[in-house]
């Protein structure tokens, strides 16, 4: 058999992720990157941008995430997203992200509860309250994402962790009590995010103190 007078079959494309497949914490916090990278350029309004970012965190499915950037230019932000934050790179939080949502309403997490290494807030006409206060840390890094549109995001901790943030008021108010404990060994809350005629702010609460601050974290590491 003459191999060459064989037509050559063409190699079929490989398909697209089937848009069925279950949506991550990673595609969703990608999508919302690309949104608010959209608003800050104004190919979104304010008004449109908050309707999109809750349909995100909403959805559960790929094919639920993609009509909500299909008229946006997708933005590079893998450079971003590797960026170590505040030099804790080594101690990047992982796993799922707990979600507090609050559109025309209130999301509220206090008492005596398990922090997790990323929580997204995202509040529109509406507000949502973190309280640390009494909160057991699992990790030493906990990096709370805070949106807020028309609305308001509070967040409290004990007065012997340390408290940093990074964010932008846009017309509204986006305020963090840098904190620095004595001990080197503390939990560190990160707070990022911005807020569009709306408030976050972070803050210790006076007279709230983590009782046993080193043996407890040694505790919860498994140490």
């Amino acid at each position: 058999m003459d191999l060459e007078k064989q037509p050559q079959q063409p190699v079929a494309p490989a398909d697209p992720a089937p848009a069925g497949i279950r949506a991550s914490d990673a595609d969703r916090d990608r999508i919302a990157d690309i949104l608010r990278e959209a608003m800050a350029e104004g190919r979104l309004t304010a008004e449109e941008h908050a309707e999109r970012v809750d349909l995100v965190y909403r959805a559960k499915t790929l094919g639920e995430l993609e009509p909500l950037v299909r008229d946006l230019p997708v933005q590079d932000t893998s450079a971003r997203r590797s960026s170590p934050a505040y030099g804790f790179d080594a101690e990047a939080p992982s796993g799922p992200a707990e979600n507090l949502v609050a559109v025309f309403s209130s999301s509220t997490r206090r008492g005596r509860w398990r922090v997790g290494g990323r929580t997204n807030a995202f509040a529109v006409f509406g507000s949502v309250e973190i309280d640390l206060t009494e909160a057991l840390f699992g990790q030493r890094l906990t990096v709370i994402n805070a949106t807020s549109i028309f609305g308001s995001v509070e967040i409290k901790v004990p007065e012997n962790i340390s408290l940093r943030g990074s964010g932008t008021g846009i017309f509204g108010n986006f305020e963090v009590d840098t904190l620095e404990s004595a001990d080197p060994e503390a939990p560190v809350v990160v707070v990022n995010g911005y807020s569009v005629l709306g408030s976050v702010e972070a803050k210790p609460k006076r007279g709230k103190l983590i009782a046993n601050l080193h043996k407890q974290l040694r505790k919860h590491l498994g140490h």
